[in-house]
């Protein structure tokens, strides 16, 4: 957790496992043979996989890398850590979950949607996040979230992974 010397200090970060475990539950009553889960990088990739594993799903989550479908690409460049999609099932007619750790603006969850689209017409896209922070720019809201707050735009919110693989939230000032 980073705090320059006149920030008032965070309050506590809830645990983003239990996090994990409590969107599970949220999703279980929904998960029908046709589902299937697409991370966003990273954050949203690695909770995607963990949900794989706690709803006992057969197929593989999808990872989504949305670097190229961003609408301040021109402006911010390529992220220097760009991965490439991998879905390895079909999505036409099927029902996808997006999973993403933060919704913020709605862009990343926009620029998603583009990307997908590109592998074909699922029957339907549903939103799951960790963590819904407000300051919606564009009409996306989640179907399925655990943690709401509202963050000044100067604070960052952002979800790590350790070495063992347990994430973790953090939280930063920017100037």
């Amino acid at each position: 957790m980073t705090t320059p010397m006149n920030a008032a200090p965070f309050p506590p970060l809830p645990d983003a496992e239990a996090q994990c475990r409590a969107l599970a539950d949220l999703i279980r009553p929904t998960i029908a043979p046709d589902v299937a889960l697409v991370g966003i990088f990273s954050g949203g990739a690695w909770i995607a996989e963990r949900l794989v594993e706690l709803l006992g799903l057969t197929d593989a989550a999808g990872m989504i890398d949305i670097s190229f479908y961003r609408d301040d690409f021109a402006e911010k460049g390529l992220h220097p850590q760009v991965r490439p999609t991998r879905i390895p099932f079909d999505v036409n007619d099927r029902r996808l979950i997006l999973v993403d750790d933060v919704l913020y603006t709605g862009r990343t969850t926009r620029a998603a949607l583009n990307e997908l689209f590109d592998y074909g017409r699922p029957a339907a896209i549903e939103l799951a996040v960790l963590a819904d922070r407000g300051c919606r720019e564009l009409p996306i809201a989640p179907n399925y979230r655990v943690w709401s707050l509202e963050l000044p735009r100067s604070t960052g919110l952002i979800l790590s992974r350790n070495e063992e693989g347990a994430l973790f939230w953090e939280m930063e000032h920017h100037a």
